[in-house]
């Protein structure tokens, strides 16, 4: 008997799967990487030899106006880590200079002041030459044009993040379900973008793309809107990390924002890349905390799952979800009962400049759901995950009961992805 521990919210569970029926577990290479140096080290080492960049202290010198973005509530970004090494650099290189941290909401609610305190911690919040501003997507006053991107859409950004002398971002660098990776580029696209740019990059063309999986990067038309984006709203200096299963950092890359973001993609790429274990029954989980907050965000490990089960069967979704299922349009398409191959019908023929709030994620649970059975282990109402067309298990050990029960048989294979948002799955198949 195997017992395998699953991130769930701040915890985890213990599962015990028979030896018979595991197939398999899929995990990052991230999870036993041995990092050289402590946190706060191996930060500032990237930062003094940045990628294809200046040193952030000299690129600040005569910049008044400075803007770091930084990730917000639902990443695991350790801004602790990250920040008061780049803030360092800012003061030594222009001590004059005004810095705002503009926190990248992309189309998420926004973070709260407790939220902000748990990331930075309290004396960066409480700093006063230091001003934060939570993006709000939807705000139109707050938005500036831009250019058009290479998809078509208007590429409307924070005005603040267009009026900076100097704009920065930290961030982190995993597996993304349909950018490739996270980090590098998407700090200004989707992160402090206009909801109406957001939608038009993440169109149901683009989403149903071959390319737009995890770990693609070349030939992604998602990626391509976002590298535009980030040129054009001249963002000048990275700092990306790689982070362990315990949210450690593990690795840094400083400089170029493209150059840098492609080194640190190399890096996860080799290190999370695992082959599928193809099953009736595969378990997965979204990290925990904070990425299995909501529904929402736990489509991403529920797609780790999907290229690793057999046609026909069972996707357990182990997350937390406390905050529900995290986009009202996502919990209403599927709400209201309708065949889910007729919501696929409706996203596919939608234009790419009729997107509406969540769709994307709608999109790719439904193209999950057309596939497989999904079963999710929450602490959302069974009663919203019922409505949303999946099924609702107290236990992993219900779930696996509830499976079997669904496929007929009592000896399907089972694979186990610990931690779903950290790897990429390769198998041959199409999605």
């Amino acid at each position: 008997m195997a017992v395998i521990k699953l991130p769930f919210g701040r915890g985890n569970i213990s599962e015990s799967i028979p030896d018979n029926r595991l197939n398999g577990i899929l995990l990052s290479g991230a999870h036993s990487y041995k990092a050289d140096g402590e946190e706060e080290a191996i930060v500032r080492r990237a930062m003094e030899q940045p990628i294809h960049s200046k040193r952030l202290k000299e690129l600040v010198k005569g910049k008044k106006n400075i803007v770091l973005i930084a990730s917000d509530h639902t990443r695991p970004v350790p801004s602790k880590v990250i920040a008061p090494a780049m803030i360092e650099e800012i003061k030594e290189g222009n001590p004059e200079a005004q810095l705002t941290i503009l926190i990248a909401t992309g189309f998420h609610r926004p973070t709260t002041r407790g939220e902000l305190i748990d990331k930075f911690g309290q004396e960066i919040v409480d700093r006063t030459d230091i001003h934060f501003v939570i993006h709000e997507s939807q705000k139109d006053e707050d938005m500036v044009f831009l250019d058009t991107l290479p998809s078509g859409g208007k590429f409307l950004i924070h005005r603040i993040a267009a009026e900076a002398d100097l704009l920065i971002s930290e961030g982190f660098i995993e597996p993304h379900f349909f950018a490739g990776f996270s980090g590098g580029r998407k700090s200004v696209l989707p992160g402090v973008s206009s909801g109406e740019t957001v939608m038009a990059n993440h169109c149901s063309e683009f989403i149903d793309s071959e390319y737009a999986r995890t770990g693609i990067l070349e030939g992604n038309p998602i990626h391509r809107d976002m590298i535009y984006a980030a040129k054009k709203a001249k963002l000048a200096f990275i700092v990306n990390v790689v982070l362990d299963e315990n949210k450690k950092v593990i690795k840094a890359y400083a400089g170029h924002f493209d150059e840098a973001h492609k080194e640190g993609c190399r890096f996860v790429d080799t290190l999370s890349g695992v082959d599928a274990i193809p099953s009736d029954i595969v378990i997965s989980t979204n990290g925990g905390y904070p990425l299995d907050q909501n529904i929402y965000q736990s489509v991403k490990g529920m797609t780790a799952a999907e290229a690793t089960c057999n046609p026909g069967g069972v996707i357990i979704m182990v997350s937390s979800c406390m905050d529900g299922h995290g986009g009202e349009s996502l919990y209403d398409t599927f709400a209201g009962g309708e065949d889910k191959n007729a919501i696929m019908r409706r996203f596919l023929d939608t234009p790419r400049d009729k997107t509406v709030p969540d769709q994307w994620e709608s999109q790719i649970l439904c193209r999950i759901l057309l596939k497989h059975k999904v079963i999710m282990v929450t602490k959302a109402p069974k009663e919203m995950v019922c409505d949303m067309q999946m099924d609702y298990a107290d236990t992993v050990e219900e779930a696996i009961s509830m499976a079997d029960d669904y496929l007929n048989k009592t000896d399907g294979k089972i694979t186990v992805i610990p931690d779903g948002v950290s790897v990429i799955v390769r198998n041959n198949r199409q999605s």
